[in-house]
């Protein structure tokens, strides 16, 4: 009875305390902006925890890394990249980063050993809640893909349709395709969701993008506040600070025992007023959508 009492408390504690802590080397594909905040607020979660930054690198100059921390925090694809490119193989956190870039990396280098990832790329049902508060009453929604996201239109055309939401998508593989496939699915939706694709949305074909849905008269739903500023109305996105605090509870939880790779826990909204008034949209605000999405995710 006694030894049956005493595992049960062993077992207990086992499952409140903290994975052992230890040094991480944190590698930032650039200096600034995103990459910045990212290491200032992972080191801010990180205080007080068994855990702490020993030294930060930039992806151009990764001195070996094995022996040097006990884990490898990697922000951005680039910062991956050069880590992978390495001989040794530490465990690896990558974050700050889309899957379709995540995934594409891990099967150019094969490496092994452990590592997992934090996605920018937001889950489709919370996607699908984001339309429904910030457009009611818009429910066909379109999506362009390419081979690098052909196989995520399931996925979301399946959230959709439990959210009341149908998802039509046309193929865009080339430069050639892109805008006769675009004019085609805007004359069948009410929305466009643009996803993480590199073949797709990439920086000469943005600005063609935006300009013709916005002449159907068609909102675009984007994936980054650099999105929406370009022109689309609104953008559901995860900031930096919330990967590095979701980075940090997963180091604190998990230690170098890595879980598998996840969706981004916390979310914000962007919203271009300008675009909504040009569109004779009359949305609520970021706080107030926001809002809505919580009460929803915490009442189911």
């Amino acid at each position: 009875m006694l030894r049956s009492v005493l595992f049960a408390l062993i077992s207990l504690f086992s499952l409140v305390l903290p994975a052992w802590g230890g040094s991480i080397a944190l590698v930032l594909s650039d200096r600034g902006g995103a990459y910045a905040d990212f290491s200032s607020t992972l080191e801010e979660a990180l205080a007080g925890t068994t855990w702490s930054i020993s030294a930060r690198h930039q992806a151009e100059a990764i001195p070996p890394l094995a022996g040097q921390a006990e884990l490898v925090v990697t922000v951005g694809s680039d910062a991956l990249r050069k880590t992978l490119g390495r001989s040794d193989n530490p465990p690896i956190i990558a974050t700050l980063l889309p899957r379709q870039s995540y995934e594409k990396i891990l099967a150019e280098f094969r490496r092994p050993g452990r590592i997992t990832a934090i996605y920018l790329d937001q889950p489709a049902a919370r996607q699908a809640a984001f339309i429904n508060h910030l457009l009611p009453g818009l429910k066909r929604t379109g999506m362009l893909v390419s081979n690098e996201t052909r196989n995520v239109a399931g996925q979301y055309r399946q959230a959709f349709s439990s959210a009341g939401l149908t998802l039509d998508s046309e193929d865009a593989d080339t430069e050639h395709t892109l805008l006769p496939a675009l004019n085609s699915l805007l004359g069948r939706v009410n929305v466009l969701i643009a996803v993480p694709d590199s073949k797709i949305y990439h920086r000469n074909n943005i600005k063609p993008i935006l300009i013709t849905a916005f002449r159907y008269q068609r909102p675009v739903i984007g994936y980054s506040p650099a999105f929406v500023n370009a022109g689309a109305l609104a953008a559901l996105h995860s900031t930096p600070a919330q990967i590095a605090r979701q980075t940090a509870d997963t180091i604190v939880a998990h230690g170098t025992n890595l879980p598998l790779p996840a969706a981004p826990s916390q979310f914000a909204i962007a919203i271009n007023g300008n675009v909504a008034q040009s569109l004779g949209l009359n949305i609520s605000d970021e706080a107030a959508i926001r809002r809505a999405m919580v009460t929803d995710r915490e009442a189911r």
